[in-house]
């Protein structure tokens, strides 16, 4: 299966880096968001010392997870909230199935949430015959298009105005030169019916807060607050890596991932929820459920270096500054997470076998981990995954015998200098044309080495 997913990869991969219009729209996205990025970086005082805050708050979590989680699952209870643990997608999709059941409901409205693409939570739940609404507009778009995500914070970004007008036509009878404004009046009208008629709403979470077993939503639209207050049940399905000590850690994460996943000083919506509706509070939800989900999660903490994935707050902000990703776009890499940090966690949270492909996947220019919020060494963790890989004995026995002779004959100078460079360039073209000089010109080497020409050179002084 390996073969065939890495196989898979590169074709699609091959496909993309040269599909032209796509790079386009790329590039114009994240240009946009670059100026942004820059300008909203530059109200921080001391950027560098909020981030350096940021990964020791989420050190001390990951090497004290169990009691965090523990704290959060008393204090969320307390307030008449429920809290299940799921240790895979299909516990999770079978627990949400069982509340849905309860309440006899055939549809439900869902905000964004990165968790519940995770466990395809909305093709589980057509199989039953209910419907799952997207509220978050991009979400609605790529739902319409029955796509996955292709970024973290803006799903829909492959696509263009003129792509989506089209869709809108076609699906609602929209003008093919509808607006921005016009498409987003058009789906605010079909989502509003949705809200008042679900039974149960679905989020995810940016943050959970064990000292006050809350969960922090952060959005720019105000559908995740409708979601979570107009349905009589809540369910916000969350990974066990969110969780953060106290509610005073939100003004370190907060601005840290607004700024680095849209370039904003501060999202527009910020919300606290803690458990279901207290008998003198106004509006919110007659019950709240949170999914601790694992899915993986513990494989990674496993790990003793690479666990500081799970530090990832999802700004997405990796993504924006990849060569890799700006040229092949998100949908190529088949996982939930893509970009650098979807190359480091996917392997261990979906299996190294069938994804070490996607530490390769890097130029290691270092662009990743300079942007991470939480000071994630995410070029260097992907060398350690090619490491693990290897140990792991997943490399092929062709990949083994390359280079068990390069690293014989590198470590033999007089083997190397017997040689010449006509010899070692013939040996290049006859071997690595498809593979390494497929589109690429290779590298010509000199006639001697720098080795032969240093001793000669020295020769000569004497």
């Amino acid at each position: 299966m390996s073969e065939s997913t890495a196989n898979t990869f590169l074709k699609e991969s091959a496909q993309k880096a040269f599909d032209t219009k796509h790079r386009d729209i790329i590039n114009y996205n994240i240009d946009k968001y670059s100026i942004a990025f820059e300008k909203g970086k530059s109200k921080f005082a001391n950027l560098e010392n909020s981030k350096i805050k940021a990964n020791l708050i989420k050190w001390k979590v990951m090497e004290n997870l169990d009691r965090y989680l523990l704290q959060f699952e008393a204090n969320f209870t307390a307030r008449g909230g429920k809290v299940i643990w799921a240790n895979d997608a299909d516990e999770a999709r079978e627990e949400i199935y069982k509340i849905i059941e309860r309440k006899r409901t055939r549809s439900i409205v869902k905000s964004k949430s990165m968790a519940t693409e995770e466990i395809e939570l909305n093709h589980f739940l057509e199989s039953k015959n209910i419907e799952a609404i997207e509220t978050d507009l991009g979400e609605y778009i790529i739902q319409l298009l029955d796509q996955k995500p292709y970024h973290f914070v803006t799903p829909a970004m492959h696509l263009s105005l003129e792509d989506i007008a089209k869709l809108f036509h076609e699906k609602f009878d929209t003008p093919l030169d509808a607006s921005a404004e016009q498409l987003t009046l058009k789906a605010r009208e079909l989502l509003r019916d949705k809200y008042l008629a679900a039974e149960v709403g679905i989020t995810g979470a940016n943050f959970l807060v064990a000292e006050t077993g809350s969960i922090a939503i952060t959005e720019n639209e105000g559908n995740a607050r409708l979601t979570s207050t107009f349905p009589k049940t809540h369910i916000a399905v969350v990974g066990i890596e969110k969780i953060i000590p106290t509610l005073q850690d939100l003004e370190v994460f907060w601005p840290l991932l607004s700024t680095h996943g849209t370039g904003q000083n501060l999202t527009v919506y910020n919300t606290l929820l803690t458990g279901p509706k207290q008998p003198y509070e106004s509006d919110g939800p007659e019950e709240m459920y949170v999914i601790l989900l694992d899915n993986g999660r513990s494989n990674l903490l496993a790990q003793k270096e690479q666990r500081q994935g799970l530090y990832c707050i999802r700004c997405g902000a990796c993504l924006n500054v990849c060569p890799i990703y700006q040229n092949i776009g998100g949908h190529t890499y088949e996982t939930t997470y893509q970009g650098p940090i979807g190359s480091l966690i996917s392997p261990h949270l979906n299996g190294m076998k069938e994804f070490k492909h996607l530490s390769y996947a890097s130029t290691l220019c270092g662009k990743c981990t300079e942007v991470c919020p939480v000071g994630i060494d995410i070029q260097r963790m992907l060398l350690v995954n090619r490491k693990d890989s290897v140990e792991q004995g997943l490399s092929t026995k062709t990949e083994q015998k390359v280079w068990s002779w390069f690293t014989y004959g590198i470590q033999r100078r007089k083997l190397i200098d017997f040689f010449g460079g006509k010899f070692k360039n013939f040996f290049l073209r006859k071997f690595f044309k498809k593979t390494w000089g497929d589109q690429r010109e290779l590298p010509k080497l000199a006639e001697k080495s720098f080795s032969k020409q240093w001793k000669e050179q020295q020769k000569n002084k004497e």
